[in-house]
């Protein structure tokens, strides 16, 4: 490994844990050191592990160690440490201790610097957040004066760690990748799910085969559910989830389950005004035509005389399973059928032939 400078950044991997020293990988005879504490979370536990990768900026060699931190320790900061993490763009951590005109008064070490109220945490910044009171990590923008103007931003820190986030969410989160998720909210157009600590939409229109109209009966805050990934722009940090994606396509084998001639008992999904589409089977849709409907003319109003999730019997005139159409037409019910079947075979065994004027003349 070339010779490190004050200040450079190197993405090392972490070989060993011991005590309160992370040791990382130089690719060389020694290995680099970086202190514990400056991985652990708000809980005081450790956010790294052995073999994870970390990005850290070398500091010097000490006592024949060639030490690293993350970020320059605030309350250890002397001026030329401050000066150099300027210079050399390490982050360093910073005691927000007031709210001043325009932003924030951050303490860093034995210096003052300011924060405006822009630059104090990332663009999802919620309402009426304070930040008085909490110890942060900033990037120094400005340097002047010999340290008595430093201006720092909090928010560049954010977005760092954000762009960092979202590059190692490619490479696990990619089109056509099965992924497990938690639905945080329900909207009308769909469901913001939880992938990974990313927050992707399941589309309305891909959580079934069949058209949803009330996401609420489909899905609930809190469920576990597991998608397909069907779209991604990392740029705008969008990701798009798909269930029906993972569910069999019923028109595959529509032509095994249906024929021509058949009667089935549908329900009205969608009214047109050339025709009123049923559905036959879940996410199988047929089109009876306006032509097709007893009293019915080209300039019928069919939403008065249908309703969404009316019980419609069909029969199927043509299937193009290719172009996933089935066409229908109205017809009898099943029951109409066999109560017709049954008078006509009762008359067949009272041994008359059926005469529909004699079967009128006899119900007088």
């Amino acid at each position: 490994m070339n010779k490190l400078q004050i200040g450079q950044e190197i993405v090392s991997e972490v070989v060993a844990i011991s005590g309160d020293t992370i040791f990382l990988d130089l690719n060389s005879k020694s290995e680099g050191v970086l202190e514990r504490a400056e991985l652990l979370d708000a809980d005081g536990k450790l956010t790294v592990k052995e073999g994870d990768k970390i990005k850290a900026f070398f500091v010097g060699e000490k006592n024949g160690e060639m030490r690293f931190t993350t970020k320059i320790a605030g309350e250890k900061a002397d001026k030329d440490m401050i000066e150099n993490a300027f210079q050399n763009h390490i982050p360093v951590e910073g005691f927000v201790e007031k709210e001043i005109k325009g932003g924030y008064e951050i303490r860093i070490g034995n210096s003052r610097a300011f924060c405006p109220f822009s630059q104090m945490g990332g663009r999802r910044k919620e309402e009426n957040e304070t930040f008085v009171g909490k110890h942060l990590t900033f990037a120094i923008q400005e340097y002047k004066e010999n340290g008595k103007n430093i201006l720092v931003s909090n928010r560049a820190i954010a977005e760092m760690q954000r762009q960092a986030f979202i590059e190692n969410l490619q490479k696990t989160i990619e089109v056509g990748s099965v992924v497990k998720g938690t639905v945080k909210s329900l909207q009308s157009y769909g469901a913001f799910v939880e992938v990974q600590g990313f927050q992707a939409l399941l589309p309305i229109s891909e959580i079934s085969l069949s058209r949803v109209e009330d996401i609420s009966k489909e899905l609930e805050v809190g469920q576990e559910i597991t998608a397909k990934v069907i779209s991604t722009d990392w740029q705008r940090e969008r990701v798009s989830l798909s269930l029906k994606s993972l569910i069999k396509d019923p028109w595959d084998d529509i032509e095994e389950r249906f024929e021509i001639e058949q009667k089935v008992k549908g329900t009205i999904s969608k009214i047109m005004d050339f025709g009123v589409f049923v559905e036959i089977e879940k996410g199988v849709d047929g089109l009876v035509h306006i032509s097709t409907i007893e009293k019915a003319g080209e300039k019928t109003n069919l939403r008065k005389l249908f309703k969404i999730g009316e019980a419609y019997d069909v029969q199927i005139i043509a299937i193009d399973a290719e172009n996933k159409r089935i066409s229908l037409r109205p017809a009898t019910s099943a029951e109409q059928d066999e109560n017709s079947a049954e008078y006509l075979n009762s008359q067949q065994d009272d041994g008359e032939t059926y005469n529909p004027f004699a079967a009128l003349l006899k119900k007088k």
